[in-house]
């Protein structure tokens, strides 16, 4: 029986340097600190926007004292504080984002089914608790390389997020929390998808995995999806295959994030493969220098990615940018590290990455907005055409409107080219940029032989 999941809760990086990586989530990507855990043992900082939620975890290194308020019981026999409270330690030789935790509705029930099935459970129904109540968590392994899932129920809790964790008084500047300063700029909501980069032909074992035990069903990516194959992107320099997953929306066991209206986004899952016969790229690259498969990238939802993309970058985020011909409708001078800078009996939209090169500026100026300014911030857009589906109970209200979809890649935030960041921004469409694929792959693949090349 799969355990009964109610909402994404947080997501849990491990960090040797949790100052570096608190600097750069703050005053870099705008999200704010809030409460902090800080033992003789451990570090571990929140972080919030919108109803995106990381933890980042530090372990102290070289004996290093880190003061400490806080005052915990565990409702095991151990009296003392854990190292990593929530999660473990994942002894991990490289920065990593390790952990998805769901909030459940009963801790024992699911950790008494899942084990039932086979899970691998790392820390048992364990309780935590301060003046402000109690909360109960377990962690579980995942069949995804260092990927664990924290379970966690938080009902009987009424502090500002979990036992352990101290409040952390606002920045602000002229008496205005910087925060509420970049609200309005800088507008991210959720997390919108979690992408995993996994060794090939591992993909059904991973579904297979997730449907038993939490209850995933498939998202198609494209309408002319292979049901056994993904999609797949299999040309001239690219070797991809996507396949996603996400809770049943319409059943009772869905995510549901805290949203008050009856429109609650859910939080897809992808899993990204490389194909043996375009050569090493991106997703091997991961692979090599993160140690095995895990979290490559997280989707932040937003509901205006160009003021989003515009603060950040000013800010200091650095995004990959797709060929400049990308926004227009002839490529005369490509890039030359582009393929079209070489001879190649491809056609011209399999070389730009877009299904449709000609119309693409037009597609974006009809979709109201400046391929100049989209282009300043290297943002894509993709319309989707799916029909919705017919279900009554899922489907929108105007089925022939055009849905669009605008995102961007930041650059890695840690030291290796493994985990990134995508800004993106849904306006009624719910698919992953299909047109955008091939054109983000080659910017990115692009970046990563520069960087070897220097």
């Amino acid at each position: 029986m799969a355990a009964s999941l109610s909402r994404l809760h947080h997501i849990s990086l491990h960090v040797t340097n949790v100052d570096k990586i608190a600097h750069e989530l703050v005053s870099k990507f705008k999200f704010n600190l809030f409460v902090a855990r800080l033992t003789e043992k451990s570090k571990q900082l929140a972080f919030r926007k919108g109803a995106a939620v990381f933890v980042v975890n530090e372990r102290p290194l070289n004996g290093v004292t880190l003061s400490s308020k806080s005052n915990i019981q565990t409702g095991i026999k151990n009296d003392k504080d854990p190292q990593c409270l929530y999660d473990v330690n994942p002894h991990y030789s490289v920065d990593t984002a390790s952990n998805v935790c769901f909030e459940v509705e009963n801790v024992e029930r699911s950790f008494k089914s899942l084990r039932n099935i086979g899970c691998d459970f790392l820390v048992p129904p364990t309780e935590v608790c301060d003046e402000k109540g109690i909360v109960t968590y377990s962690v579980v392994k995942s069949i995804v390389g260092n990927v664990n899932h924290t379970l966690i129920d938080t009902s009987k809790y009424k502090g500002s997020f979990l036992p352990g964790f101290q409040e952390v008084e606002n920045v602000t500047e002229n008496g205005t929390p910087v925060s509420e300063r970049t609200e309005s700029s800088c507008p991210v909501t959720h997390f919108d998808h979690i992408t995993y980069a996994c060794p090939r032909r591992c993909t059904p074992q991973v579904m297979s995995w997730y449907e038993r035990h939490f209850g995933f069903h498939r998202f198609f990516i494209d309408s002319n999806e292979d049901v056994d194959e993904g999609y797949v992107l299999n040309t001239e320099g690219i070797g991809l295959r996507l396949t996603a997953m996400e809770y049943w929306k319409c059943s009772q066991t869905g995510i549901k994030l805290p949203f008050t209206d009856d429109k609650q986004p859910d939080c897809k899952f992808v899993i990204a493969e490389s194909l043996p016969d375009q050569g090493s790229n991106q997703v091997d690259t991961f692979l090599e220098q993160h140690g095995g498969p895990g979290i490559q990238h997280i989707g932040l939802y937003t509901q205006d990615i160009v003021s989003t993309a515009q603060t950040m970058g000013r800010a200091g985020v650095h995004f990959f940018s797709p060929p400049p011909a990308y926004y227009t409708k002839v490529c005369l001078t490509p890039s030359p590290w582009h393929p079209m800078a070489h001879p190649q009996t491809e056609p011209l939209e399999d070389l730009i990455g877009i299904s449709n090169m000609v119309g693409k500026q037009q597609e974006i100026e009809d979709a109201g907005y400046d391929p100049q300014m989209l282009s300043q911030h290297s943002i894509l857009l993709d319309t989707d055409l799916r029909q919705v589906q017919t279900d009554p109970s899922c489907q929108t209200t105007d089925t022939q409107k055009k849905r669009y979809l605008l995102q961007v890649f930041t650059k890695p935030i840690f030291s290796e080219d493994t985990f990134f960041l995508e800004l993106i921004e849904r306006r009624g469409a719910s698919g992953f940029g299909e047109g955008n694929i091939k054109a983000l792959w080659r910017s990115v693949q692009a970046n990563m032989d520069t960087e070897r090349a220097d």
